[in-house]
């Protein structure tokens, strides 16, 4: 295919990407009260509160324990994906935002110092490229998951 002149910063697209799901999740508990974030709607664990903290989880997981092979306990999360939307009473918005920015913040740190190509093998052997599509896939989907819960919220939906 001729080049069309241009030419694309992959890296930097797919950091742009997980930001912009990052804050679409972070977004999504602006101006609730802790009762609302907390609010289930489904038959699931699946609250506003916990897709933030299930999503602090994933990020540690795969852009940490698939980097350094680190358990999950060295890690501070949840030891399965379920446990990682309990929520415990001392969780609150400011918390769990508090634990998720952090996350992130160490999340860029480590994948900084990783090249694409790179191959990692703390959760078998995995290209950093491929992380990060996981990451991104799991993201888009919980951020959609966001949308429909506040959106229920916003309009006096209760359980």
């Amino acid at each position: 295919m001729p080049s069309m002149g241009w030419t694309v910063d992959l890296r930097g697209r797919l950091d742009e990407l997980l930001d912009e799901y990052r804050a679409a999740l972070r977004g999504s508990l602006d101006d609730l009260d802790d009762e609302q974030a907390r609010r289930r709607l489904v038959r699931s664990k699946t609250t506003l509160l916990g897709l933030v903290k299930h999503v602090t989880y994933v990020e540690g997981v795969w852009f940490d324990q698939a980097v350094t092979g680190r358990s999950y306990r060295e890690i501070g999360i949840a030891s399965t994906p379920d446990q990682s939307f309990t929520l415990t009473r001392a969780d609150t918005i400011a918390s769990v935002l508090d634990a998720h920015a952090e996350r992130c913040d160490a999340s860029r740190r480590t994948m900084a110092a990783l090249a694409l190509d790179d191959t990692v093998d703390g959760r078998g052997e995995r290209t950093v490229w491929a992380l990060y599509l996981q990451v991104l896939r799991e993201l888009a989907q919980h951020a959609g998951h966001a949308d429909i819960l506040r959106e229920q919220i916003l309009a006096g939906h209760t359980p």
